[in-house]
């Protein structure tokens, strides 16, 4: 039996063989960043889902569980910086591949402007107790600045300050959640058990913010040149941030809304929970341990979020469909420093222009995540799609892989139907304003980037073969390293 070699010479002038497992884990993680949502955006959550709030959590972590194992067909057998975009452009073409890393590149782009407006509002509430009121334009700037230094500086030094950043926190949360539950006796909540004044129409919109609360638990993916045995530690590192994500999400938001009950504070208008809960306690400064690592969370999450963003801008450009200069790696850090410099000031830019527009930054935040979760949410669709046909094309398909598919694919049609809405529909209205003309506008997105590659394309009728030169080179590369029999 062939065995898969340990170490392994990146193609794109990245760091090599240097992330372990727990490192890669902690870039979905960081993505992810579970602790923000029970310690600050839960109440997002709720005004949409009320009762269901948990139903939507544990939806989302099973339709998710689906997408992982459709990933895993590709992230077990090839790796590289390109994340889904390779997998998907070796599943279902060019054009495929192109939609898939303009999406993702909004995703994560919009994904780091919300949490980075997180890491201002968190941050002026926590500095203003010391009578400091910096601007929100001024926090942005500082929160993007760290960020972008981490990125251009070095991956592992990145992945190692975001694993310790997520594990303490969410140790602080779990044991403070465990003390409400227990003031409360430990109760069952039955207007949450039995869906109380909540509707299916609620549970999907519910979803679509549900969906951006796990939403880069597969970024991993875009960390195949820098870790340590790809082949395994990528496709663990993504079942698993979904698995122990998922869990945390359904028992803190349980535990939350059962908290707010008989408090007379309604949790959806309420920007630090878990610090309003622990007052009520008189576990006052746990609540400040929390939220103090809440806000080094957002941080972790902005970095997180602009990790992958380049790693795609940095592939796509090699593939000659941006400025080649984006497709630049640092030749002391090995690390797609150009990419991660247009990254971080284009996540800056976003918030700072909605700032000046006088949209507070709890607000932004809530915009710009439902929108990213319409990247992720096609993304997730083409690769449930893209790995049956893969399987196929290398006759390795089974009838499991083609229920995984349909399943993957079903699941994320819920938050999707959810964030549309159906005309005259009880159970599932069109969501209101502003949220309503979101999914329009990423369509607008998607047909402009569309256009612009089908433009380009018929310029440079070299460029599609290009692309599958480069793909089918790094897929070979671990094809016959591969663990077979």
């Amino acid at each position: 039996m062939k065995k898969e070699i340990s170490s392994h010479q990146s193609l794109h002038g990245l760091k090599p063989n240097c992330l372990s497992f727990a490192e890669v884990l902690a870039q979905s993680f960081a993505v992810i960043a579970p602790t923000t949502i029970p310690a600050s955006n839960i109440g997002l959550i709720v005004a949409l889902a009320g009762n269901g709030t948990w139903l939507s959590c544990l939806i989302g972590l099973i339709g998710l569980l689906f997408v992982s194992i459709n990933i895993n067909q590709f992230a077990s057998r090839s790796a590289s910086p390109g994340s889904l975009y390779t997998y998907i452009t070796k599943g279902l073409g060019p054009t495929a591949g192109v939609v898939c890393g303009w999406s993702l590149v909004l995703a994560y782009l919009f994904t780091g402007m919300s949490v980075l407006c997180g890491f201002a509002n968190f941050s002026g509430i926590l500095i203003g107790h010391l009578g400091i009121h910096p601007s929100s334009i001024t926090l942005l700037a500082v929160g993007a600045g760290i960020s972008w230094y981490a990125a251009y500086k070095d991956i592992q030094l990145s992945a190692v300050a975001m694993l310790w950043i997520e594990g303490v926190t969410i140790s602080l949360i779990t044991i403070l959640c465990i003390i409400i539950w227990a003031h409360q006796g430990f109760a069952l909540d039955m207007s949450q058990l039995t869906l109380a004044n909540t509707n299916p129409g609620n549970i999907a919109t519910g979803l679509v913010l549900v969906m951006f609360a796990f939403s880069g638990f597969e970024s991993a993916t875009s960390l195949g040149d820098e870790a340590k045995k790809p082949l395994k530690t990528i496709p663990r590192a993504v079942i698993g941030s979904v698995v122990l994500a998922g869990v945390f999400y359904v028992g803190t938001t349980y535990i939350e809304v059962l908290g707010f009950q008989g408090t007379g504070v309604s949790i959806t208008n309420t920007e630090q929970p878990l610090s309003l809960l622990s007052q009520r306690l008189g576990l006052g400064w746990l609540g400040e341990l929390v939220a103090f690592g809440t806000l080094f969370s957002f941080f972790s999450c902005v970095l997180g979020s602009i990790n992958p963003a380049a790693r795609i801008f940095f592939l796509m450009a090699r593939h000659g469909l941006f400025h080649s200069k984006l497709g630049a790696a640092h030749s002391a850090n090995k690390t797609p420093h150009v990419a991660v410099t247009l990254c971080s000031i284009i996540a800056f830019l976003v918030p700072t222009v909605m700032c000046l527009f006088n949209i507070k930054l709890f607000e932004s935040m809530g915009y710009l995540g439902a929108i990213a979760s319409y990247g992720f949410l096609i993304v997730y669709v083409l690769i449930s799609v893209a790995a049956p046909v893969y399987l196929y094309k290398i006759k390795q398909l089974r009838s499991p892989d083609i229920l995984f598919s349909v399943l993957g694919v079903g699941f994320m049609v819920m938050p999707i139907l959810g964030s549309v809405g159906i005309p005259g529909s009880i159970l599932f209205p069109i969501p209101e304003a502003p949220y309503n003309s979101f999914p329009y506008l990423f369509l607008l997105y998607l047909a402009a980037t569309c256009g612009w590659f089908i433009i380009k394309k018929s310029r440079s009728p070299h460029l599609v073969v290009g692309m599958h030169q480069a793909i089918e080179e790094i897929h070979a590369k671990f094809s016959d390293n591969r663990k077979v029999p």
